[in-house]
């Protein structure tokens, strides 16, 4: 495709990671690049990403954005030779927390500047800088960029723009008086543009200016056009429904390969899963399980928070640590302190049974994923579900909630017997722990049965969750928006 595609994102491993988005941008440019695309990917200058570039160099600078003088940076991915743009503003980008938060979980009090600005930015580059190539299309990703597709359409740019949604929950809704701070053009400001409820709302001028929409799976994508799924905004979304399309996340194959992964003590495939058992003993031994071959072992490694379930979990894993005497847990993760504390509180009431990482380490994820072989991921809402995935791909079985991306990729044997090779997975409904523990059950009399336990590792491992075909469907859509408007001294925005 000759298209130019900027595309434009708050984080992207591995230069900067918080969840799922950094995971998906960091894996599906370079996926489109290795396609043949002419993609540019545009990030924020965070700390530590300009030692982990190449060929840094400076390509103009910005002295009336809002937040202060920028520059913006152009470099490449080492090892990929991706193209990028590095929107440098350390006044703005320089913190001792977390990307988004402080070091007390509270957002950063000017965050509608700092990703308001950077949005000014990608629309500069979007309408044509001195030598940098023309853009045919911007590819905005999340809440922090959804001022992009406003700031294009009011620029007059013959610039087309496709807008993601990865987690509707999170939606930069702001006082209005940051409307004036951030130059939003007046055409904008009302009700129909981009307030919401009182507020200037980040994602809603991202739903509503951008040429199409999608978000990471065709399932959430329907629910997002219904009251319960819609977080607020379906009433926005239902006009744009046509719109609105849904593309399945992949994952990076190569990264998440046991067949090739440094970071497990012995490799595995699905033709020879001998080396599961070497993984599953060393998980055993750095979370401080016994060394057990035949007990069960439940991972968990996910966000600690309401929307993943959490509290439900902490309901739902004493009943089954109860009942099933060799039962083991093994958690990863962080989030909201009254879960993470809950988890302590569950090892204590369960030594060597019950094990509970606070924090995130991608070596332990890798070895979480490779020795368990439980999977368990319950979810209020998800919008693909990036961790079954990797769990799949490495032969642990996911048990998780039936909504959005997760039941799009897992198959319950409920349903298809496991013999016909296609159940790779266990589903339940709904948020009570009840229903979490009949899932767990299920999969548990499936472990204890090695034919049908194998059939089901065989169509996990086997199934194919890699990028070259969302990266058609990318295609597709972006061969939509190669229609660019009029060039005009400026859009009409209404």
């Amino acid at each position: 495709m000759s298209l130019h595609v900027l595309m434009v994102a708050a984080e992207a491993v591995p230069l900067a990671k918080t969840g799922g988005l950094g995971d998906m941008v960091g894996a599906f440019a370079p996926a489109l690049h290795r396609a043949g695309t002419t993609v540019t990917l545009m990030l924020p200058a965070w700390p530590g990403t300009l030692e982990a570039v190449e060929d840094v160099r400076e390509v103009a600078r910005f002295d009336d954005l809002p937040g202060g003088p920028a520059s913006l940076l152009a470099a490449t991915l080492p090892g990929v030779g991706l193209p990028l743009l590095l929107w440098r503003n350390d006044a703005l980008l320089v913190r001792e927390g977390s990307l988004y938060l402080d070091h007390d979980g509270r957002e950063y009090a000017d965050n509608p500047l700092r990703f308001g600005a950077f949005c000014h930015a990608a629309a500069r580059v979007a309408a044509g800088l001195p030598g940098l190539p023309a853009v045919d299309v911007v590819h905005a990703h999340d809440w922090h960029t959804g001022l992009v597709p406003l700031l294009v359409r009011d620029s007059g740019a013959p610039v087309r723009t496709l807008f993601t949604v990865h987690n509707l929950a999170f939606q930069g809704n702001y006082p209005l008086e940051w409307m004036d701070k951030l130059a939003i053009p007046a055409q904008a400001r009302g009700s129909e543009g981009c307030e919401f409820w009182g507020q200037l709302s980040f994602v809603k001028a991202g739903l509503v200016y951008a040429d199409l929409l999608n978000t990471v799976s065709p399932g959430h994508a329907g629910e997002l056009l219904t009251a319960e799924g819609g977080h607020g905004m379906d009433g926005v979304l239902r006009p744009r429904a046509a719109q609105l399309h849904g593309i399945l996340n992949g994952i990076d194959t190569a990264l998440w390969n046991p067949a090739d992964d440094a970071l497990l003590p012995k490799p595995f495939s699905a033709a020879d899963p001998s080396g599961k058992h070497a993984c599953k003993a060393a998980l055993q031994r750095r979370f401080g399980l016994p060394e057990d071959a035949f007990a069960p072992v439940v991972a968990l490694g996910s966000r600690l928070t309401h929307q993943k379930m959490a509290d439900v979990a902490l309901e739902a894993l004493p009943f089954l640590l109860n009942r099933y005497p060799r039962l083991q847990v093994a958690m990863l993760g962080c989030g909201q302190p009254q879960y993470e504390q809950g988890f302590r509180e569950l090892q204590q009431r369960y030594p060597r049974r019950v094990a509970a990482h606070i924090g995130y380490s991608e070596a332990l994820a890798h070895l979480l994923h490779g020795g368990a072989n439980l999977l368990l991921h319950g979810s209020r809402f998800e919008p693909c579900g990036l961790a079954p995935l990797y769990a799949m791909r490495y032969g642990t079985i996911p048990v998780a909630s039936r909504v959005g991306g997760l039941a799009d990729t897992i198959v319950d044997p409920v349903e298809h017997d496991p013999q016909t090779a296609r159940a790779n997975g266990f589903l339940f409904d709904g948020d009570a722990p009840a229903e979490m523990v009949e899932a767990v059950e299920r999969a548990l009399a499936a472990f204890s049965q090695p034919r049908v336990w194998r059939q089901l590792q065989r169509n996990a491992m086997q199934a194919d969750f890699g990028w070259p075909r969302p990266v058609e469907r990318y295609l597709a859509l972006y061969a939509q928006l190669d229609q660019p408007r009029p060039r005009a001294a400026r859009q009409a925005i209404a």
